[in-house]
């Protein structure tokens, strides 16, 4: 009874580390787990210990005679990757990439880092730092609730992906761990004050920017990016009002990736479906008042390459009803005829099984290809999209609009610059090696700075890539403070505390984020739901205990 890895693949490898025989692979003849749309076991190898069960921080992984029928693809698919008749992975020497982690050398003041931003990044480098002995790990976050893009970013219907917020209360919980929440870096602390008090900083503040559609009308009303919608969905502050209608038939998303398709998802779904979830109230209304009945989703390229991941599409496909405009479906059967690619292939056939029209039975999802826009149409909000179709588009050239209520936008994102470090305005990322921040006139590491996560690398990965990123920048950090590389702070942690209560007197920490959240799930138990969100800060900060709510 071999296990299954299904969606909600994190790709964090925390099973990878808990096989005791190896089985867990990207693909056969691809060892980058930091790149892998998922994981895949070995079901010849597999020997059903169910260590990787127990290790998955978002339940990802389900033995074979327990799947759903929503799950079934997932066997098939972790099978496909180990060819039959070849021995199994761990007898061969692809071994996953385990590297032993150097130890923090004993000194008079013990190792103390800033780690500014509580997302992924942030919280896979803080527990890497503190699986060392006596070494003090300071989290900053300008929001007063933490975990980034897990509490913001994940649509609610998937909370089997936010469960790995439960893994980084654990790593908040260890000794050595402090939150300083609702605490601005650049603005109520500068570097200068972080590195005044601790050895190193390092910056995992994501890319925080979306790249726009740069044609007439996109900044129309009703013209938004994905991740606005998806942050007013998840009841970001900063979001929770965004003015967003669905009092027309047709929705367009420009841009294919998993963002696009969980958007789709969540405007198509059954309302109902998210009545138990920690949705917002707003969008949560609006949903179950929405006229929406189509979704289309448009890429700019042909299907061959869709941004979207294998899992994520059939998690689509399972959920609501996806239909391939026919002039799509065309494309998608000549680059079948045409690719070789393993990932392509799998991709394309089952786009190649989607029916061509809808049911007409409820709301639908319909993917284009090949359509690069270059007007939004409208006087006083959007009223359409206009196109222009690709040269392998069978049919007319000429350009087409397609009538809709609301435009989102899912064409990537971009990091900001951040206050006094580098940065490369070409990659969009903090110049750096291996983790360690470059100064761009010497290509000499800066002492002390250090990056993880989307500002090291540029938007790509998961949220489990984040892991294996910040395990390698930690390693960074720890050779060089046994170098000698890193002074000692100049001042210790109570006047740090004493300081940043100074600049921001409403500075929460672990026990007012706990606070926050149990209220949340109180408000969330009463109206049968798994939490509701605050949407703004002073609510949570009244939560928080600081002061009462006026």
């Amino acid at each position: 009874m071999p296990h299954v890895i299904t969606q909600s693949c994190c790709s964090d490898g925390s099973c990878v580390f808990a096989c005791p025989v190896n089985c867990i692979h990207p693909t056969p003849d691809e060892p980058d787990f930091l790149t892998a749309e998922m994981l895949h076991i070995d079901p010849r190898a597999c020997v059903d210990c169910g260590a990787c069960v127990d290790a998955c921080p978002v339940e990802a992984i389900v033995p074979d005679s327990k799947l759903s029928p929503k799950q079934l693809p997932f066997l098939e698919i972790n099978a496909s990757y180990f060819p039959k008749g070849k021995r199994p992975l761990w007898y061969s020497p692809m071994l996953a990439p385990i590297p032993e982690a150097p130890k923090v050398e004993e000194r008079r003041t013990p190792l103390r880092v800033a780690v500014v931003g509580s997302g992924p990044a942030g919280m896979y480098a803080a527990d890497e730092l503190l699986t060392q002995a006596g070494v003090e790990v300071s989290v900053f976050d300008k929001l007063p609730t933490p975990y980034g893009l897990v509490r913001a970013g994940v649509a609610p219907d998937h909370q089997h992906t936010k469960q790995v917020a439960e893994l980084f209360d654990m790593i908040a919980d260890q000794d050595g761990f402090s939150f300083y929440l609702n605490v601005d870096v650049g603005r109520d602390l500068t570097h200068a004050d972080l590195l005044r008090h601790h050895h190193a900083v390092v910056y995992a503040v994501g890319a925080s920017s979306d790249r726009r559609l740069d044609i007439p009308g996109a900044a129309l009303p009703g013209s938004f990016t994905a991740t606005e919608f998806v942050t007013w969905v998840n009841a970001l502050p900063d979001h929770a009002e965004l003015p967003v209608r669905l009092d027309h038939e047709r929705v367009v998303i420009v841009g294919n990736g998993n963002v696009a398709l969980d958007v789709a998802r969540v405007l198509t779904l059954d309302p109902a479906a998210l009545d138990g979830t920690d949705i917002s109230r707003t969008a949560l209304a609006a949903l179950h008042d929405s006229k929406v009945r189509e979704v289309v989703v448009v890429g700019r390229r042909g299907p061959e390459f869709s941004a979207f991941t294998m899992p994520e599409l059939i998690g689509l496909a399972s959920s609501v009803e996806v239909v391939l405009d026919p002039p799509a479906r065309e494309l998608v059967l000549k680059a079948l005829a045409e690719t070789d690619d393993r990932v392509r292939r799998e991709k394309l056939e089952l786009l190649a099984t989607l029916p061509t029209e809808p049911s007409g039975s409820g709301r639908h999802i319909r993917l284009c290809y090949q359509l690069s826009p270059v007007r939004v149409v409208g006087e006083d909000r959007v009223e359409g999209v206009q196109f222009e179709a690709g040269g392998s588009v069978p049919g007319s050239s000429e350009p087409t609009t397609i009538p809709a209520g609301l435009l989102l936008t899912s064409i990537g994102y971009r990091a900001l610059p951040v206050k006094d470090l580098p940065f490369d305005e070409v990659r969009a990322v903090v110049p750096n090696e291996d983790g360690r921040v470059l100064d761009p006139a010497t290509g000499a590491a800066l002492p002390g700075v250090y990056v993880v996560g989307w500002i090291k690398r540029g938007p790509s990965g998961f949220i489990g890539t984040n892991k294996s990123c910040s395990r390698d920048t930690v390693f960074a950090l720890v050779d060089d403070y046994n170098q000698g590389l890193l002074p000692d702070p100049e001042h210790g942690q109570g006047p740090f505390d004493e300081l940043v209560r100074q600049r921001q007197p409403d500075v929460v920490d672990r026990r007012g984020w706990l606070n926050i959240e149990a209220a949340e799930l109180a408000r969330g138990h009463a109206a049968n739901r798994v939490r509701d969100k605050f949407t703004a800060v002073p609510q949570m900060l009244a939560a928080a205990g600081l002061h009462p709510l006026t």
